[in-house]
């Protein structure tokens, strides 16, 4: 992706115990935005929230695993992450998928060659 440009901003929430077989969910989808080439992917934990069935996400006293809310963010342009979008329909555990339209500023370091 060029910069400046516009794009789309994909938002994946969920949570840190939801699971692709014995594999993270949020890092089953990381890997898939790799292997789909897409320009980036962060994932963001939360303190706190709740989602569709309103069971809280967060810190438990005297718990070992607090199971934490989840955001994996990823922008590139639209036709990219439609598709990509569309290759995680055998994922049952993602909560919520948005868009957002998004100014591209800046994408890597100056003179790196727009790579990160």
């Amino acid at each position: 992706m060029k910069a400046p440009t516009e794009a789309v901003l994909l938002r994946i929430y969920s949570d840190e115990e939801a699971l692709v077989g014995d594999r993270s969910l949020i890092d089953t989808v990381v890997e898939r935005a790799r292997s789909a080439r897409l320009a980036g992917a962060t994932v963001l934990r939360g303190r706190t929230g709740f989602g569709q069935a309103s069971r809280l996400h967060g810190p438990k006293p005297f718990s070992l695993r607090d199971n934490l809310p989840v955001v994996l963010e990823i922008v590139d342009e639209l036709p990219a992450l439609e598709a990509f979008v569309s290759s995680l329909d055998d994922l049952h555990d993602i909560g919520l998928i948005t868009f957002e339209k998004v100014q591209v500023v800046r994408y890597g370091s100056p003179g790196a060659g727009g790579h990160v």
